[in-house]
């Protein structure tokens, strides 16, 4: 999907929640990303600036920082539409062209398959403003126990209760 001119399934987004100490979405973390993604309850997508401070070599983002940034996004994709959260088991990033500071992107991610409840794949794509495609990923997660969920919504600010279910619920 061509993400230069926003389509309207892109219209009706919803923030998602975000934690205090994730690399990737935490507020409180110095040194992370402090993400924020927004969903319409089947696809996640969440625009990013790579700092100077993201470089692997010669103005070109760390392949490494892309392929994390890939990951957040698919891990949303995977909480979604199905409620409980997941970890990356396989991450395959293809990179089509180098990703440079301070130039905005746009990550988008999508559930393609639910293996009963089991295992998870996902499918991403990272764009830059015009639509021109840098990098692709697809992913396999496995789902966590909902006794080991339940400790990390303590975690998350605000209401998550519309996204992850009852269980969920953070008061703060």
């Amino acid at each position: 999907m061509h993400l230069a001119v926003a389509p309207a399934i892109f219209m009706r987004m919803k923030e998602l929640p975000h934690t205090h100490s994730c690399f990737v979405c935490g507020e409180s973390n110095p040194v992370g990303f402090n993400l924020r993604s927004e969903t319409d309850g089947q696809k996640v997508r969440a625009r990013f600036t790579f700092g100077a401070g993201h470089v692997g070599f010669k103005q070109t983002v760390h392949g490494g920082l892309t392929a994390t940034l890939l990951d957040e996004i698919m891990t949303w994709a995977c909480a979604v539409p199905t409620q409980r959260f997941a970890y990356c088991a396989e991450l395959n990033v293809r990179y089509l062209q180098p990703v440079r500071p301070h130039q905005p992107v746009v990550a988008t991610a999508e559930l393609v398959a639910n293996r009963r409840g089991r295992l998870f794949e996902t499918k991403a794509e990272l764009r830059d403003e015009s639509g021109a495609l840098l990098a692709t990923a697809t992913g396999k997660y496995l789902p966590l126990k909902t006794t080991e969920a339940a400790g990390m919504t303590t975690d998350f600010v605000g209401d998550t209760t519309w996204v992850l279910g009852p269980g969920s619920r953070v008061d703060r």
